[in-house]
């Protein structure tokens, strides 16, 4: 039988129903996308399905103080714990599979390793990260951040959203103590691995025909925000030439943005000025101010930060051509990560035992799993991505038999870590 006719082990109609069930939970309608913004009441719903399908199994669940959930699966030797998840929250009118995928395969290897007759040796850990989107305070990654201890009370401060209010005050008003932050922060001797599953949000595997992709590299990114500050005058009393508008600034920076990431030296960088707030925002008035949310990609770390730091030099020179005066303020950084090989051999190993297709490859977006990475010996496991690789969008797709397989491989990769010795001579 070849790969592409292999037929998963997981139901992909028991995915497909837990992907649903999630859908369900959002404040647009089906039609215009998952909107369940993290730090939300609908995130924490979310968590609470989580909870649920995981107490029926008999698994004991916490919450920690950065609203991160875990499920925990008695191992038979005292040995530190495999851990795997993903996050639940979206970004505003986002797909359905970003993120619920990895939760949903979470839930699902929790439901099979759970009814082996064969227990585990390792503990297994079962997670759901609290805020991984970056759309609601601009800074990615939230819940796995204080995991990491790379997030303080004093970000919780400085971090706000579109009508301002701060990571702090949304976390208390789910029910969590943004003074306890620091108690969320996970002991490196915990756990020995982490692996999440996610969609590619890309097109790479589904145009070559490949099932699954081991991803050995994650993008850096650096997020910034732009102010352009103009003067707003009348729209008919105001000439051409006697005009500091901060729109257009603004527009050619981000004209700027497209010419340098796609220059000859910035192969493989990714900008995008993903916001804009144009104020006052009327019709007769000459914008006067404008907002630029800036978010730089690469998976060089020397070339990601050349990217941002020339194209906020540029855009000082724009607004001074134009007569305007930009302030740029950063919002957050995060290097590139190369993934252990112990990990990402272990996926590809257990995938061929499988016989399912796989390639190595990059992932362009950032995760839950960089983080981890630093407590950790961490991995990814891609899924296809259909309609063109769009994500972040409500014609996000992937289909149930790939994310079915994807778990079949999940749960191989995490029973071939439990059986595998640790780089030290004892057990993983």
């Amino acid at each position: 039988m070849s790969a592409a006719t292999l037929s998963p082990a997981t139901d992909p109609a028991a995915v497909q129903r837990l992907i649903d069930r999630f859908a369900e939970l959002s404040t647009t309608p089906a039609d215009q996308g998952v909107t369940r913004l993290g730090y939300s009441a609908l995130e924490r719903e979310a968590h609470a399905v989580f909870a649920a399908h995981m107490e029926s199994l008999g698994l004991p669940v916490r919450t920690d103080a950065a609203g991160n959930s875990f499920a925990s699966l008695a191992g038979t030797g005292n040995l530190p714990a495999l851990a795997t998840g993903s996050h639940l929250d979206s970004v505003p009118r986002g797909g359905r599979y970003d993120g619920v995928a990895g939760v949903v395969a979470a839930m699902l290897a929790a439901t099979a390793l759970s009814s082996r007759d064969e227990p585990p040796s390792h503990p297994m850990e079962f997670v759901v990260f609290a805020n991984e989107e970056g759309a609601r305070f601009g800074q990615a990654c939230n819940g796995s951040r204080a995991l990491a201890a790379r997030i303080g009370r004093d970000d919780l401060d400085r971090l706000h959203d579109a009508d301002h209010v701060t990571l702090a005050q949304a976390m208390a008003e789910v029910g969590l103590d943004p003074d306890r932050i620091d108690e969320a922060r996970l002991d490196p001797a915990d756990w020995a691995a982490f692996l999440e599953l996610h969609i590619e949000q890309g097109n790479i595997l589904a145009e070559r025909g490949i099932q699954l992709g081991v991803v050995d590299t994650i993008s850096g990114s650096t997020r910034f925000r732009l102010v352009v500050h103009g003067v707003p005058s009348h729209s008919g009393g105001t000439p051409m030439n006697r005009r500091v508008d901060a729109l257009v600034v603004a527009s050619r920076i981000v004209l700027a943005a497209r010419t340098l990431a796609t220059d000859a030296r910035h192969h493989g960088t990714r900008i995008t000025v993903g916001r804009m707030v144009v104020g006052p925002n009327s019709m007769t008035t000459i914008p006067g101010r404008v907002e630029l949310a800036v978010d730089v990609r690469d998976t060089d770390p020397a070339r990601q930060r050349d990217a941002a730091n020339e194209l906020v030099a540029e855009a000082t020179g724009i607004a001074e051509q134009e007569g305007a005066h930009l302030d740029a303020e950063l919002i957050s950084d995060a290097s590139p990560t190369v993934l252990p090989a112990r990990v990402t051999a272990a996926s590809q190993a257990a995938i061929a035992e499988l016989g399912y297709s796989h390639i190595v490859m990059a992932s362009g977006a950032s995760h839950d799993t960089q983080l981890m990475n630093l407590i950790c010996p961490a991995g990814m496991i891609f899924v296809p991505s259909g309609n063109g690789g769009v994500s972040h969008a409500p014609r996000e797709w992937t289909a149930a038999p790939d994310i079915a397989r994807g778990v079949d491989a999940l749960i191989a990769t995490l029973l071939r870590l439990d059986r595998a010795p640790s780089p030290d001579g004892g057990a993983a």
